[in-house]
């Protein structure tokens, strides 16, 4: 039986320390972050990624506040064990230090997560500072930003010259110097991601960034084949629930056109006495 241990940031802490792997998933709904919870994961993302695989957008930019409020509750339901972390929306912190700590405590105390994340480097520090300074935890993004898509003119690795890698490890030296207790690192060059996680005292976790950092994230629909619109090149497919699920809703139309679907063993029985009595 396995022992069921809260999570929290000192979980990432002493991981790093000791040189353990941490384990990321991302979880959008109650029933689907508790079969994660039980799984004995160590947190749970409520990423902006489900402006993708769960509203239909194109990318993350139109999420708001309010989607995330509402989809960090479901899922805080769900969760007993692993630390909940949960995503500050585009345009919810880049405006001001005042809107990043307002938009953090609502997703702490209306959400009920116990950490947020953010994207960005130096630029934001101002704002990871402040929000650490409120006693809530953050968890920062380098790399492939997602709500910078359109500066980076589509999704793309980075990092990949001397300039951009040399950047991307002062930028994290930067979020760690502000107070992050960890730092995604997504689509960057495993050799650069290796590199970044021995220069900073602080846990790793790559997503497409290769073995060498401290822990991994991944979308749950993309390593469970749920989202077919596209399949990066860094998820892993453990299993194929998509098909399963499509071959299972198939068979549930033929059974119901054809009258085999609902059987007697799926039926409520009434006494043949009370059904004379009703003619």
């Amino acid at each position: 039986m396995r022992i069921r241990v809260k999570k929290s940031v000192l979980t990432f802490r002493n991981a790093k320390q000791k040189n353990e792997r941490l384990t990321m998933l991302t979880a959008y709904d109650y029933s689907t972050a508790k079969l994660i919870d039980a799984s004995g994961i160590d947190s749970v993302l409520v990423g902006d990624s489900l402006g993708m695989v769960m509203l239909g957008y194109e990318d993350t930019l139109s999420v708001t506040m309010e989607d995330m409020i509402h989809h960090t509750k479901a899922v805080a339901r769900g969760v007993k064990d692993a630390l909940v972390v949960s995503d500050l929306p585009f345009m919810s912190y880049q405006t001001s230090v005042y809107d990043a700590v307002s938009n953090a405590g609502r997703l702490i105390k209306e959400g009920r997560a116990q950490a947020v994340k953010l994207e960005g480097g130096i630029e934001v520090c101002p704002q990871i500072k402040a929000i650490v300074e409120a006693s809530i935890p953050v968890m920062a993004h380098l790399g492939l930003t997602p709500q910078s898509v359109n500066a980076f003119g589509g999704f793309k690795v980075q990092g990949k010259d001397e300039e951009a890698a040399r950047s991307l490890i002062e930028q994290a030296k930067a979020v760690e110097a502000a107070g992050a207790f960890a730092v995604v690192l997504e689509c960057i060059p495993a050799k650069l991601a290796e590199l970044i996680t021995k220069s900073i005292s602080i846990p790793t976790i790559g997503i497409g960034a290769g073995n060498g950092c401290d822990g991994q994230v991944l979308v749950y629909q993309d390593m469970l084949g749920l989202y077919s619109d596209f399949t990066p090149k860094f998820v892993k497919r453990y299993a194929e629930i998509g098909p399963q699920m499509q071959t299972a809703i198939e068979g549930y139309i033929s059974e119901v056109k054809s009258g085999a679907f609902p059987a007697a063993e799926h039926t409520f029985a009434l006494s043949d006495a009370v059904i004379e009595k009703l003619y």
